[in-house]
């Protein structure tokens, strides 16, 4: 029996939800532990396309338990409308009685604070997730757990808004009222209320399971340890998902890490190898480079081999899954950033800042018709001398291999 962690390594994006469904059927229990219905996972089963953001992706396996942890701000009416789409998920979704609550009140300030920010705007996704994570270190924020008592619920936060009257009226925001407020919440309680459970027991009861901890986001996102402040607002690297799951360290077995052949941001910030030509549309016109959760076209470029590194080391990943190979097919010329050069200087690490830093590239010769291919050895020659060398630049083993989006579009080494 394992417990075993799959992490994005670069800013999000990377394909985890296809290698989540690819290995979830060896997995008794799949676990969400941070970030909240910002993140999207796309996940293709024959003709039938799945985009889950709150959802761990093992719901996706009949036989899995899907777990919503205390790391995650879930707002409840998105997770209602996604059980939606699933038959009997109630039977085996848990939700942590630990879990901030974000309401439609945090999504409202956040975009009245983007607003507010104007050309210094972070590129959220405006979903409200900073604004309930900042309500759970106040220690202001409802968690799921009050749905089980609505009227000490309703309380609660008729306190906050009393307490935070001012800074609405700042934002130009509405209040609402005790009686819409106890409404809404029960209505959360009606669906959800059978769900929440005290997900670390369970999950120490359940210890000697085959456990799957699933990130949200990726490393470069992560508050601590990413291009800050152009990050997401909880902790994305392997630690944090320990720290949002309680599962206790030592119990953690393999860590995968999840990276694109290219890479791809969202939102504002320094991105090194961003490419802004013909090559960075193509990328994004053959990946379908837009958002699950907002549709926004991904920003492209190539290979970061030095920022993917870093994440290795920072997760102690054990091995790797290359996404999205495919979406290089019929380049003449593939680049990999090795090194990171500023004012004539060069470095070989992952600075605190990357602003202003430009890439310093090795060139790989291109590739054509690995797209579907599932074995390493029927792989064009470059793509194999592409995929060896970067094991090396990152030191780590690239195990698996997406050559599409399907799940069976799969090289696994």
């Amino acid at each position: 029996m394992a417990i075993d962690l799959i992490v994005g390594l670069q800013w999000g994006d990377e394909g985890k939800g296809k290698i989540v469904d690819l290995v979830a059927k060896n997995y008794d229990v799949v676990v969400r532990s941070q970030g909240g219905h910002n993140a999207g996972h796309t996940v293709v089963i024959g003709d039938k396309t799945y985009a889950l953001h709150l959802m761990p992706s093992g719901v996706l396996n009949p036989n899995a338990v899907n777990v919503i942890a205390n790391g995650v701000v879930v707002s409840p009416e998105k997770i209602i409308e996604e059980m939606e789409k699933f038959d009997d998920v109630e039977k085996r979704l848990f939700i942590s009685d630990k879990a901030t609550m974000l309401l439609n009140h945090h999504a409202e300030i956040d975009q009245a604070k983007e607003k507010l920010r104007g050309k210094n705007a972070i590129g959220t996704t405006g979903r409200g997730i900073g604004p309930a994570y900042a309500d759970k270190v106040t220690r202001t924020a409802l968690r799921m757990g009050d749905l089980l008592n609505i009227d000490k619920a309703v309380e609660k936060l008729e306190d906050y808004f009393e307490m935070n009257k001012g800074y609405f009226e700042y934002l130009g925001l509405n209040i609402p009222t005790k009686d819409s407020i106890k409404t809404e919440l029960q209505g959360y309680q009606d669906k959800l209320g059978k769900m929440i459970i005290n997900t670390t027991k369970y999950l120490w009861d359940n210890i000697d399971k085959n456990i799957l901890l699933e990130g949200a986001q990726a490393t470069l996102l992560d508050i601590d340890h990413g291009t800050y402040p152009f990050v997401t607002s909880s902790n994305t690297i392997a630690s944090g998902a320990l720290t949002g799951s309680g599962i206790p360290p030592k119990k953690l077995n393999t860590v995968i890490g999840i990276a694109k052949a290219y890479t791809t941001r969202v939102g504002n910030g320094p991105f090194v190898t961003e490419e802004f030509g013909d090559e960075g549309d193509y990328i994004r016109k053959q990946g379908h480079e837009y958002g699950t959760t907002t549709g926004r076209p991904r920003r492209c470029g190539w290979f970061d081999a030095i920022a993917v590194s870093y994440a290795v080391t920072l997760n102690s990943c054990d091995e790797i899954a290359l996404m999205k190979l495919d979406v290089l097919d019929g380049l003449k010329e593939v680049k990999v950033c090795v090194a990171y050069e500023k004012d004539g200087e060069t470095i070989d690490y992952f600075p605190s800042d990357t602003e202003g830093f430009k890439p310093v590239y090795k060139t790989f010769a291109g590739w054509d018709k690995s797209a579907g291919v599932t074995s390493f050895e029927e792989l064009p020659k470059n793509a194999q001398k592409y995929i060896l060398e970067l094991e090396q630049m990152i030191n780590c083993k690239i195990k698996y291999v997406a050559t599409g989006a399907e799940r069976d579009a799969t090289v696994i080494r």
